[in-house]
């Protein structure tokens, strides 16, 4: 079906493009895009992909297989429909402006329709320089292209809302890359993943146009985004922009609920990387947490700041749509609406949290008592080192007649800190207990519902390590293996054991297993 794909491309063909068409890095006006075209590459070969984003994608696996899907997918040739295209947008980094941004390493090849009726925008990460590239070269590593695509595969599985992977195409070149930022450059595989949303405009799309001053544009995209990504929206001009709104902010609530239920730390939420779907978007230093650690970030580039941890990502979506609330103020001129919008995130957020928090703990509901043992729960935790998604897995094979610590040791990253603190943890389980149900096919159902929402399997980063160290050498074995445990990664099964364990010593300071750069 790839030769038959029908694409209808509503983005380029309903908002202004930009008429220079020289690819050299420049400051953009009064457009939304700019064609380019992909610099090919010297052996595309595919490496991976998802069999379920090609069926989503009306694919075939003898498609996939062929050398014209490698072709394609490397940006070496386009499909008839096809137009390759960088969008404009700006973002605030790290709580600063930073003025225009874009897609300055990825290039959108269009807007392909399925059988099934479903838009999928098609996005090459790593095809080269565009307009709004700067000083770089528009080209990915293998390294932090495979590192996107297993991730947003997995988030998938998970059941977080993301954005998807559809292949991973190793270039044939090297591009020379400073991992750490310290000088100390070195030439690295080249690699291009497909990235699949239904669309990919972020909160930097409709800042840049209020930040320079275009609000005819500005309108016109918010009312090409109503159109086209939330058509269910109703009503006249204003009251629809501010329920869109409103329902941006709910999605966003919903994704970083998400992120913390299965201990996501997005590592760089900039409002380039904030999705108007509320989506994950741009997987770069990411990480899982190991051990709880509210404070943890995955991101050398935030180490000193730590504006991105783990326990501030919900203060920071929520700054990040105030940012985009300003934006949109230019041509919604009604500050009530928009506070709107802000509450319904706080009140989703806290709705959501506290009941992925019941489900996480076994309660029926969260009231004041449960809400008490889950804050002691999580002091403890942070104590000593424990692993929070082993600890999960743990706690549902808590006796309720017999509460006995030891079941949470292989949580523990340290023997002798789990003996220094299992009174207080004997303490904490027999309140625990007596607030769980005491039937048996009670008890079962609790364990069943926890194993549902607390992941036995999740992407480490040792183990997105591992995976790369092995492909950098021709293997793919870890690849595969690493895909099909992170599709049912709520079902425990012994041939991916390996993947159900705690972060090991040797990757607690290894660079690419704890220290990731925004180049990872």
């Amino acid at each position: 079906m790839m030769m038959q794909w029908h694409f209808d491309n509503r983005f380029i063909s309903e908002l202004p493009s930009d008429p220079v068409l020289n690819n050299q890095s420049r400051q953009v006006r009064g457009a939304a895009w700019s064609e380019v075209a992909a610099t090919p590459v010297p052996k595309p070969q595919l490496l991976a992909w998802s069999p379920e984003m090609a069926k989503e994608l009306d694919l075939s696996p003898e498609e996939v297989a062929s050398p014209e899907f490698a072709e394609v997918f490397g940006g070496n040739r386009l499909l008839p429909g096809m137009k390759s295209y960088a969008t404009r947008y700006g973002g605030h980094q790290f709580g600063n402006w930073a003025g225009q941004l874009g897609d300055g390493r990825a290039l959108h090849l269009g807007e392909v329709i399925t059988k099934a009726g479903q838009r999928w925008d098609l996005q090459l990460k790593g095809a080269g320089p565009t307009p709004y590239s700067r000083r770089a070269d528009g080209r990915a590593v293998l390294r932090s292209s495979l590192r996107e695509f297993l991730c947003s595969e997995a988030m998938y599985h998970l059941g977080v809302p993301t954005t998807r992977a559809l292949s991973l195409v190793l270039t044939g070149e090297e591009v020379v890359r400073d991992m750490m930022y310290d000088g100390n450059a070195a030439p690295e595989p080249g690699a291009i993943v497909c990235r699949v949303a239904p669309s990919f405009l972020r909160f930097g799309h409709y800042e840049i146009l209020a930040a320079q001053k275009e609000p005819e544009l500005l309108e016109k995209l918010v009312d090409f985004t109503l159109a086209r990504d939330f058509p269910e929206l109703e009503g006249e001009s204003k009251a629809k922009r501010g329920a869109w709104f409103k329902e941006v902010c709910g999605r966003t609530a919903l994704m970083v609920a998400h992120w913390m239920r299965v201990g996501f730390v997005h590592g760089v939420m900039n409002t380039d990387n904030m999705s108007i779907l509320g989506l994950t978007i741009d997987y770069g230093p990411y990480g899982w947490v190991d051990n709880l650690d509210p404070g943890w970030t995955p991101n050398t580039t935030d180490a000193q700041m730590r504006r991105y941890r783990f326990g501030q990502q919900p203060q920071i979506a929520l700054w990040n749509l105030g940012c985009l609330a300003t934006a949109l103020d230019v041509i919604l001129q009604d500050k009530d609406l928009l506070e709107a919008g802000l509450e319904h995130y706080l009140q989703v957020y806290t709705e959501t949290h506290q009941r992925f928090s019941a489900e996480k703990f076994g309660f029926a509901s969260l009231g004041q008592a449960e809400e008490d043992l889950v804050t002691r729960a999580y002091r403890l935790m942070g104590q000593a080192e424990v692993d929070m998604t082993l600890f999960f897995r743990a706690l549902a094979e808590i006796s309720v007649n017999e509460p006995l610590p030891e079941t949470l040791l292989p949580a523990f990253y340290s023997a002798e800190e789990f003996a220094k603190e299992r009174e207080h943890w004997q303490i904490w389980l027999t309140d625990y207990a007596a607030h769980l149900p005491k039937q048996a096919a009670a008890l079962a159902e609790r364990r069943t519902s926890m194993n549902s929402v607390n992941p036995i399997y999740v992407l480490r980063n040792y183990l997105a390590q591992e995976a790369i160290d092995l492909a950098e050498q021709g293997d793919n074995s870890r690849i595969l293996a690493l895909q099909a445990a992170l599709r049912q990664p709520y079902t425990p099964k012994p041939e991916f054991q390996a993947f159900a364990q705690k972060r090991p010593d040797w990757a607690r300071f290894k660079a690419g297993c704890s220290m990731l750069s925004c180049s990872s």
